[in-house]
């Protein structure tokens, strides 16, 4: 193959690990191949040659957007100026569809090969993205199974590689190693408060969480709770909330340690997104609350832009409702308590959900780096770029 040049943009810590992965597998293939465009600390150790710092991209929700969106369509528009007037042999957009899809729209048309790595959430929000995803893409990476299906049925080329989540997270979970890095007896019950990663989650979710810890400390007594934190930011979140909303809360809070601390935990009260996933790896009873930006909501709801029946990824892949789910309003105490306390009183449906887990972890695992990385060649000796 002569010297690839390659285009790739991910917005978020998730589509930079993925994209590091995928980066590293194609240049264990081809050494010479060359990358510049967006990404974070993974996709910089593989050599890309970056155009713009990865947060600038890091943006969540139809209002939060908005306020950005000036910025973003600058951004945009200079790597679209950039890869048309030298364009690259491949763009691959890593998830960001908001983002990733016009400027996939306009290279392939210009005749530049555009992957999109992790499908939209087309099957469950705005479904008639797909159209768009039709015209943007000529090779979509899904990585959960259920997904290809639904793409194929509208014309979309897809391609299930697998989450490298499954294959990078272990079956059988270390507790006991990490209650001891944390300094927890065996006998202590846990639980784990993840209020999201990003400060708009943080500073919607810390209240109704830190209060329904609280609540269940009540109920058991000496109770562990467990935080594990993304950044300074939203640390500082956390303690403004407890100082308002339950200050004599004791909270053992863990910087980068998710994994860690979903092992040590026995109940999980987290945020929907990566982390419902990351707690069915990890095989622990999740309670799942979340609040939307109102305004969001309030939109999400009149356009009836949602069209499915759970919004956490464990139960989507689980097919029924293994974590119970409180959004928006019934994300308060007096729901989630209940919820968190049934689990820590029903250790048969606690084994229960721990082996339905279990075989989805089984299911996902694949090396999905390897699986990308082939066919995204595939496409590209389909295109005669190799």
């Amino acid at each position: 193959m002569s010297q690839l040049r390659i285009a790739i943009v991910a917005a978020e810590a998730s589509g930079d690990l993925l994209g590091g992965g995928l980066m590293q597998a194609l240049r264990e293939r081809h050494p010479d191949i060359r990358f510049e465009g967006v990404g974070g600390t993974h996709m910089l150790q593989q050599g890309l040659h970056s155009l713009e710092p990865m947060e600038t991209l890091s943006v969540m929700g139809l209002v939060e957007v908005l306020r950005h969106l000036p910025r973003l369509l600058r951004l945009r528009r200079r790597l679209r100026s950039r890869w048309l007037a030298e364009p690259p042999d491949l763009f691959i957009g890593v998830d960001a569809p908001d983002f990733n899809l016009g400027l996939e729209t306009t290279l392939r048309g210009a005749g530049v090969p555009t992957v999109h790595y992790v499908s939209p959430t087309v099957w469950a929000w705005r479904p008639k993205r797909v159209n768009k995803i039709r015209r943007a893409v000529d090779l979509l990476l899904t990585i959960f199974p259920f997904e290809q299906q639904f793409l194929q049925q509208h014309g979309v080329r897809s391609e299930y590689v697998g989450h490298t989540l499954a294959a990078a997270m272990p079956m059988q979970v270390d507790r006991a190693t990490a209650r001891q890095h944390l300094g927890i007896a065996d006998d202590e019950r846990v639980l784990a408060l993840l209020p999201g990663s990003r400060a708009g989650e943080v500073s919607r979710l810390a209240r109704p969480f830190l209060q329904t810890a609280a609540t269940c400390r009540e109920r058991i007594p000496g109770l562990r709770v467990l935080v594990p934190l993304v950044n300074e930011r939203t640390r500082a979140l956390l303690h403004e909330a407890r100082q308002a909303f339950a200050p004599g809360l004791p909270v053992l809070e863990v910087m980068q340690a998710s994994r860690e601390v979903l092992a040590a935990a026995d109940v999980v009260l987290t945020a929907s997104g990566t982390a419902t996933f990351e707690g069915l790896l990890s095989k622990r009873p999740m309670v799942v609350g979340y609040k939307l930006n109102a305004l969001t909501y309030w939109l999400a709801r009149l356009l009836r832009l949602i069209k499915i029946e759970h919004v956490a990824m464990a139960n989507l892949l689980a097919g029924e409702r293994l974590a119970p789910e409180f959004i928006q309003q019934q994300c308060e105490p007096e729901r989630l308590v209940p919820a968190v306390l049934a689990f820590f009183d029903d250790p048969g449906r606690v084994e229960q959900i721990q082996q339905r887990y279990s075989e989805i972890h089984a299911e996902l695992t694949t090396d999905t780096n390897a699986r990308a990385a082939e066919a995204v060649i595939a496409l590209l000796r389909d295109r005669g770029r190799r």
